[in-house]
C-alpha cells in the first residue's frame, strides 16, 4: 500500500510584519570601519568604506557595500528578509573577493536590538572543507551599529574574527 506525505500549505502574507519594519532600520547611507582577523596566524586588517541600504518593496533590504577590502577595491551585496512561513530572518550575501553564495538564516534575540544570522561556508583553513559562522548585527542606537563575524572552531567554541562599526551618514 502506498502512502503519500501531504504536502506543507504555503501561505502567501501580503502584510509586512514587525519583522520586516526592524529591517527598516537599516535603510539608509553608511560609512564602516572594518577590522579583520583571518587565522591565527595572518596579520589584522583594517579598512574602511560605504555601504548604501535600500528597500526592496515593504519585505526585503539590500545592503551594497564598497571599500578596500582584502587589499584592494571591493564590493559586497547582502540582502535580508524575513521568511514568515519559517519564521526566520533569511538572506544572502556576495562579495567582488570570493565564488561563494553565503545564505543565511537566523533571529532576533529577546531586547530587539540583535540579530544573529548563521551560515555555512568555505572553511577558513582552506582545506576544502564547509565550516558554520554567524554574523551578529547588533543595533547601538538609530546612527551605530555594530556586525561582528564568528567561526566555529575545531574545538567547538565561536571565535570571533572579524569586527565591523556602522555610523550613519543620511
Amino acid at each position: 500500500m502506498e502512502t503519500t506525505t501531504p504536502q506543507q500549505e504555503l501561505t502567501i502574507n501580503h502584510e509586512p510584519q514587525k519583522e520586516h519594519q526592524w529591517l527598516q532600520q537599516l535603510v539608509g547611507e553608511w560609512t564602516y570601519e572594518s577590522d579583520a582577523k583571518m587565522g591565527p596566524d595572518h596579520p589584522s586588517e583594517k579598512s574602511t568604506g560605504t555601504e548604501t541600504v535600500s528597500t526592496i518593496g515593504n519585505f526585503w533590504v539590500q545592503c551594497e557595500g564598497q571599500g578596500e577590502m582584502c587589499g584592494g577595491p571591493g564590493t559586497t551585496i547582502m540582502t535580508l528578509g524575513f521568511d514568515v512561513q519559517n519564521q526566520k530572518f533569511v538572506g544572502t550575501w556576495i562579495g567582488s573577493m570570493m565564488a561563494y553564495l553565503w545564505q543565511y538564516d537566523g533571529e532576533l534575540n529577546d531586547t530587539g536590538k540583535v540579530l544573529t544570522l548563521s551560515s555555512r561556508g568555505p572553511s577558513m583553513a582552506g582545506d576544502g572543507t564547509i565550516g558554520q559562522y554567524k554574523d551578529v548585527i547588533e543595533l547601538k542606537s538609530d546612527d551605530h551599529r555594530i556586525m561582528t563575524s564568528h567561526a566555529l572552531g575545531d574545538n567547538g567554541q565561536w571565535y570571533q574574527f572579524m569586527t565591523t562599526l556602522y555610523h550613519r551618514s543620511k
